[in-house]
């Protein structure tokens, strides 16, 4: 069992292939895992994800 189960995975509506990038939430934790291999899935707790969106739209992660 892992910490976010029970919540429902979800992927971008504007995912126009199979394979999809997939987010599962709950209050302390977020997975993430690609929609072909749905048997493995990486997750963080909600606060570290919050720190990685925020990289994200700060550009840290952006090649230079």
């Amino acid at each position: 069992m892992t910490l976010v189960s029970g919540a429902a995975w979800r992927k971008s509506r504007r995912c126009e292939s199979a394979a999809c990038v997939e987010v599962a939430s709950t209050p302390a934790a977020v997975g993430v895992r690609n929609s072909t291999r749905p048997q493995t899935s990486v997750v963080v707790s909600a606060e570290a994800f919050r720190a990685f969106i925020a990289g994200v739209k700060q550009g840290e992660f952006d090649l230079r």
